[in-house]
């Protein structure tokens, strides 16, 4: 019965349409009007004649232009060229112009209804009259852009513009407001022309008709080279944002600002002390840093500023267009860490066959309790494959001057930053992998906690120091509790049972079972090991939020589902929503390296240039899923 009622409505809305056009252009035409057109077509008529002739064309010549305004956009065979030029012979520029607006208006507004009335047919008929990609259009990110430069093209009618911009489901006032202005332009340029042939000598006229005359033809015989550089503008700018990089030399001002920015943000509060043990890289070369804290790079790139490297960051930050194009201007180029990246491999070899030097942090994650957590084999053999000179940053105090779950910066702290050299050039291709192997890992190792000890005058000052402490140590010692623990100021207390610690100034505890937090870190991760050597079933399970890279550019991340994660022997399983489909995702635990986290804020694994990034309902765990991924490789690989 519905489909009756709408079948109904859209056969009566046609013939009242029909009828109304008919009748109107009937009005428009009849009477003295009718004579007045006669008179134009007379042998002999003089250009004072003509004018005469027009200027008597009273309301019913108005409405007459009005109406094919609105048919040259209803009916995209009529062009609108013409239409406009007649106009402005008849009724001067501003008047021509606002006939011929307000005919537009009418008819846009006449699309709009059709589209909302009968939605595919009306698509079928535009289509056949315009090879435009109207598909290819509604993904451009710059939709108003791409209307009003439509309107500025002679060989797309206004209808199938208008018809473009009633298919993005746009309100009516954006809409008509956009299809109108979009006009204006073309609408004031031919009503000018057509004033100024009536305006000037006869030669001038016929010579600018000829102009427009020959310019149309040449447009409508060409119109589809014209709608292919259209497409082909209109596929470029609905590309969807790419992480994808093809790294450059690092642009010598914008470096230099940046390091001199991150000198002005964090010399003021941290003492920075460093030693160049080499002066000037021999090229082309690797230099390896060990990564603590997330402002490693602020330190790295200053001690090695005049070599302006180009440094492997996470891919995570150039999802966002206009960070990732910051860090492209600086050298750097993206990795999608703890997994297979063909196009980061491209990029190293393209560095270092131009000469250049590769900055890396190939532990490719920031330390959780300030300890060296190892390298994945892939670098190793790539330093050994290379065989080109490779240095060493060492960094020592940054986890403690910025840890990767602190609030801010510690006032007090002490960075100290060394390079120097590793291996000559050609010298790794004379070693066996474990022999690179040991002398990297070697180079790289800290712990910040020894390194503490031999700095007894050291004091952190901040009142925070343990606030976010409660999303890398996770088990309770007292009641064996997980995730219940909240911190404040330099406290961290069970909610359970009660229990309490004081961080004091040098990131201790006063009281046992720990001396400060790495003892806390590896004592959970062994009672976790302890679990799962008991219980070969043993499983992480959470309800998470997942989240892809933007496809835009304009955020670095967007919420894509929601569902369940489970990690067992077997691997890491997502169970629930994509972009609005039901999925079971999984990645096998052959594939998983580790899992990365943000500290109280997901885990998150890469599958080329894409990220899965899950959100759990409990942030305070997300700790659990990266200790776990690394003991049950250990256990079952």
């Amino acid at each position: 019965m519905a489909k009756k009622r709408k079948k109904n409505v859209k056969i009566i809305s046609a013939i009242v349409f029909i009828v109304a056009l008919v009748g109107a252009l009937f009005l428009a035409f009849a009477g003295e009007n009718f004579v007045i057109v006669q008179e134009l077509f007379k042998p002999n008529v003089s250009k004072e004649e003509i004018r005469e002739a027009l200027s008597g064309l009273g309301y019913r010549g108005y409405l007459a232009f009005g109406i094919l305004s609105m048919l040259q956009v209803v009916l995209t065979v009529i062009p609108a060229e013409p239409i406009q030029v007649m106009a402005g012979l008849s009724f001067g520029v501003l008047r021509g112009a606002a006939i011929c607006t307000i005919g537009l208006f009418a008819g846009n507004t006449l699309v709009y209804i059709l589209y909302k009335i009968y939605g595919d047919k009306l698509e079928e008929f535009f289509e056949k009259n315009a090879e435009f990609d109207f598909e290819a259009a509604s993904r451009s990110p710059k939709i108003a852009l791409v209307v009003l430069l439509l309107n500025l093209l002679p060989a797309i009618p206004y209808g199938i513009i208008c018809f473009f911009a009633a298919s993005l489901n746009i309100k009516y006032p954006k809409y008509i407001l956009l299809t109108t202005l979009g006009a204006l332009p073309s609408i004031f340029l031919d009503v000018a022309l057509g004033h100024v042939a009536i305006a000037t000598s006869w030669i001038f006229s016929i010579l600018v008709l000829l102009v427009l005359i020959t310019l149309l033809i040449i447009l409508y015989r060409k119109k589809a080279l014209v709608f292919k550089a259209v497409n082909d503008f209109m596929k470029k700018r609905s590309m969807p944002y790419s992480s994808k990089t093809k790294v450059k030399k690092a642009n010598r001002f914008i470096y230099g600002a940046a390091t001199f920015g991150g000198r002005f943000l964090f010399d003021t509060r941290i003492k920075i002390r460093m030693k160049n043990e080499v002066g000037r890289l021999d090229k082309p070369s690797i230099v390896l840093c060990n990564h603590g804290s997330f402002i490693d790079f602020v330190y790295s790139s200053r001690i090695i500023k005049k070599e302006r490297p180009n440094f492997v960051a996470a891919r995570l930050y150039f999802y966002h267009k206009a960070l990732g194009n910051l860090l492209k201007e600086v050298g750097c180029f993206p990795k999608s860490m703890f997994s297979s990246d063909v196009e980061n491999a491209k990029n190293c070899m393209r560095v270092l066959s131009q000469g250049g030097t590769i900055a890396m942090m190939p532990e490719a994650r920031l330390s959780t309790a300030g300890k060296y957590e190892g390298v994945q084999e892939p670098t190793y053999k790539f330093i050994q494959r290379m065989g080109v000179a490779v240095y060493v940053i060492q960094q020592r105090g940054d986890y403690l001057a910025r840890p990767k779950w602190g609030d801010k910066i510690r006032r007090g702290a002490l960075v100290e930053v060394s390079l120097r050299p590793l291996f000559a050039a050609g010298e790794t291709k004379t070693l066996s992998l474990e022999e690179v192997k040991k002398r990297v890992d070697e180079a790289l190792y800290y712990n910040e906690f020894e390194w503490l000890e031999s700095k007894p005058d050291l004091q952190y000052k901040s009142k925070t120091l343990a606030v976010g402490l409660e999303n890398v140590l996770t088990l309770c010692p007292e009641c064996k509790a997980k995730h219940s623990f909240q911190t404040q100021g330099r406290k961290i207390t069970c909610e359970k049972c009660g229990f309490t610690r004081t961080l004091n100034s040098r990131y201790g505890f006063d009281e046992p079972p720990f001396k400060n937090i790495l003892e806390w870190y590896e004592y959970q991760t062994d009672e976790m090991e302890k679990a799962m050597r008991e219980d070969p079933d043993y499983a992480l399970q959470a309800n998470v939020v997942l989240k892809h890279a933007s496809k835009d550019g304009k955020t670095m991340l967007y919420e894509a589902g929601t569902g369940v994660c489970t990690l067992d022997k077997t691997g890491l399983c997502y169970r629930g929503t994509e972009d609005g489909k039901e999925i079971v995702k999984t990645f096998p635990l052959s594939d998983i390296y580790r899992l990365l986290f943000g500290a109280g804020e997901d885990f998150e694994i890469y599958e080329g240039e894409e990220i899965y990034y899950f959100v759990p309902e409990d942030k305070r765990g997300c700790v659990d899923w990266y200790i776990a991924s690394g003991v049950l490789k250990k256990i079952y690989e």
